[in-house]
């Protein structure tokens, strides 16, 4: 099939129904009526002999064929895109959606404060943010549904990129009156103490050694070395209790503040749940644990995209500053 037999604005067209799923928001997309989306989707099927998509209750499903053809022609079209903007990229005038991919946890250490810096810099840019622990989070990337996934990956497949944002240790958090809280936390005081620990997914969900791996994309599952706490305690002759175990971060704070259950966290998040009254306190491991580096990854297609670059910086320089100790007493 010769390139000049297509019309380009009818692989618009795909990429748009591809996305929404729905000839109705995809036209709204493309400023074009529904029986101009269908029209053109007609004549796309007949170029490749292929049914394209077909509709279902639940909207516009993608056949085999046009699941092979997305990936290739929307990195395409993107890199069309980006070479034709030629205009600078100007954050206080710019309109974008972000799409963003985190969980509970880099959502209130990072999302937050870049919010608050978009507001200034950027009043039009808008940010939505996706669940970073679905299981379909790389295919998300691949399909541009998501432009930047932040969180803590093991293995990064190569066709995707990815930027320290920063390094940590890890803090365990209690209430201010709990009987381990009176000077340094020592590893007596920690075995006779029930934990709350925070997990996205075990083996079940296919998890090895904390990290679920899915398309080349390995990300964590769980959020402490569990591995240096029983080699810790084993020397102690015990092992860990774990009492209780939840999937988000922000379910910490009102677990342990009438419990004597402690917690292990990223220190960023023991930073962030500490600050003012809050009831809770943070306390060094009295063991070493690893250092986890938190990144940004997205698909390589955005590397010289200006937009997505702009993010990226900007993520970048909020997260430098998540990442400085706080006031928090250790």
């Amino acid at each position: 099939m010769s390139i000049g037999k297509v019309d380009l604005n009818l692989l618009k067209v795909f990429d748009a129904v591809f996305e929404e799923r729905n000839l109705v928001l995809a036209g709204r997309r493309l400023h074009l009526s529904q029986s101009a989306v269908s029209h053109a989707l007609s004549r796309l099927r007949e170029v490749v002999g292929d049914e394209l998509f077909v509709r279902t209750g639940r909207g516009m499903v993608p056949t085999g064929g046009a699941l092979r053809m997305a990936p290739a022609l929307r990195d395409a079209l993107r890199r069309i895109e980006s070479t034709l903007d030629v205009a600078p990229f100007s954050p206080r005038a710019s309109q974008r959606q972000f799409v963003i991919a985190a969980n509970d946890h880099v959502t209130a250490v990072l999302v937050a404060p870049l919010a608050r810096k978009l507001q200034r810099a950027a009043p039009g840019v808008d940010l939505v943010i996706r669940p970073s622990t679905r299981l379909d989070l790389a295919e998300q990337i691949d399909l541009g549904r998501i432009d930047l996934a932040i969180g803590i990956f093991s293995q990064v497949p190569p066709r995707m990129s990815a930027r320290t944002l920063l390094s940590q240790g890890e803090a365990i958090l209690m209430r201010k009156d709990h009987p381990a809280s009176r000077g340094r936390l020592t590893l007596t005081a920690l075995a006779r103490h029930p934990l709350v620990t925070i997990s996205v997914g075990g083996q079940e969900e296919g998890a090895v050694d904390g990290f679920i791996l899915e398309r080349g994309l390995a990300r964590q599952s769980e959020m402490f070395d569990r591995g240096a706490l029983h080699e810790a305690l084993g020397g102690q002759g015990v092992q860990p209790r774990v009492r209780v175990t939840v999937p988000h971060s922000l379910a910490i704070p009102a677990l342990l503040r009438d419990s004597d259950m402690l917690s292990i966290v990223p220190a960023s998040l023991a930073r962030a749940l500490t600050r003012g009254d809050s009831g809770l306190v943070m306390r060094q491991p009295p063991y070493p644990s690893a250092v986890a580096t938190t990144r940004a990854v997205w698909h390589s297609r955005h590397d010289h995209d200006a937009a997505h670059t702009w993010l990226r910086e900007t993520v970048a320089e909020v997260a430098l500053a998540a990442g400085r100790p706080g006031a928090a007493k250790t």
